[in-house]
């Protein structure tokens, strides 16, 4: 028979689902078990069918708790999803970062959280959030613009995006559900959501959040996981940021750049292309990338004159690739 079946039976959560299918007689051990249950066999075996014609149909992905490929991270959840709808792929394990807040963003966190989430794509990670309003939209466009993957995980089902504006976005990215076909979303629906987020990442970063923000429902399922929780701080007399500096407060890891991010996970990031730059312009690139140092000593090593080197240094900080410090001396940008 079909384990699809099994998970729509009333009252077969995932231990229950498992013990059937591990039984090696399902029905007989729902029969004796279960006997309420398995009278609504043919039911559930008729919406299974019902699922995977219309996961075929949408190119998505029916994926169970029994099967192989279902995601560790989920598997350690207290109440695991017994099966996933997936439309694209799913980031490998330790790859996904995730970045949620607030749907009511102020215009600063919004331009932080899209910018973060560039840089951490660029640095070869996936940018996990919720496909909503306000942070996890920026989360997810920042991710794009980077060239990196992004996973929306949604409270409602694949066929039905929600909020409607961002079902644009939703056909650009990678996008995972729990829920059949034809579920709207539903206020219930946003905290089973967030622990999803919470175990498919190694780490939740809160950009901006209220105390009341679903947000932080996803930072409590990734503490209680075992999984890093860093936040961006904010003003303390703005009610969008409380949410984020009390985290700070309880031991979360501030955050005021995706260099934070990386260096705290031990990422390292990945080297910026050299846009067009000239032999001598690469030749002075290098010698930066061994240290901060003096112009002077520059133009030793290269064995120019120190105003051609200093030529060179500014033509360097326009690209982005060389920066002034303290002192008159230089490193990379």
């Amino acid at each position: 028979m079909d384990p699809l079946a099994l998970a729509f039976l009333p009252g077969i959560g995932p231990k229950r689902l498992l013990e059937a299918l591990g039984s090696g007689d399902p029905l007989g051990f729902l029969r004796e078990r279960f006997p309420e249950a398995w009278r609504h066999l043919g039911e559930a075996e008729a919406r299974a069918e019902r699922e995977r014609r219309l996961a075929e149909a949408m190119g998505v992905r029916l994926l169970g708790l029994w099967e192989e490929g279902f995601p560790e991270g989920l598997k350690a959840l207290p109440q695991p999803p017994t099966h996933l709808y997936l439309k694209g792929e799913l980031p490998e394990e330790g790859k996904a970062v995730a970045l949620v807040g607030t749907r009511r963003a102020s215009p600063w966190a919004l331009a932080f959280a899209r910018r973060l989430a560039r840089e951490l794509a660029e640095a070869g990670l996936w940018v996990v959030s919720g496909l909503a309003r306000g942070i996890d939209r920026e989360a997810h466009l920042g991710a794009l613009e980077g060239g990196g993957r992004t996973l929306g995980v949604l409270g409602s089902a694949l066929d039905r995006i929600y909020p409607p504006e961002n079902r644009p976005l939703a056909q650009r990215i990678d996008l995972l559900s729990e829920f059949p076909f034809g579920e709207g979303p539903r206020p219930e629906f946003f905290p089973r959501r967030n622990r999803l987020i919470a175990g498919l990442c190694r780490a939740v970063v809160v950009v901006e959040a209220p105390l009341d923000s679903g947000a932080l429902i996803t930072a409590r399922h990734a503490l209680e996981l075992g999984k890093e929780v860093l936040a961006v701080p904010g003003r303390p007399t703005d009610e969008r940021s409380l949410g984020a500096n009390r985290l700070i407060q309880d031991g979360a890891y501030p955050v005021l750049s995706a260099e934070d991010v990386l260096s705290y996970l031990g990422v390292a990031a990945r080297p910026k292309p050299l846009p067009g730059l000239s032999p001598e312009e690469e030749a002075l690139y290098a010698l930066l990338q061994e240290g901060e140092t003096l112009p002077e000593a520059l133009a030793q090593a290269l064995g120019m004159p120190a105003e051609r080197v200093l030529s060179l240094l500014t033509l360097l900080e326009l690209k982005g690739l060389a920066r002034a410090l303290p002192g008159g001396r230089y490193g990379p940008g």
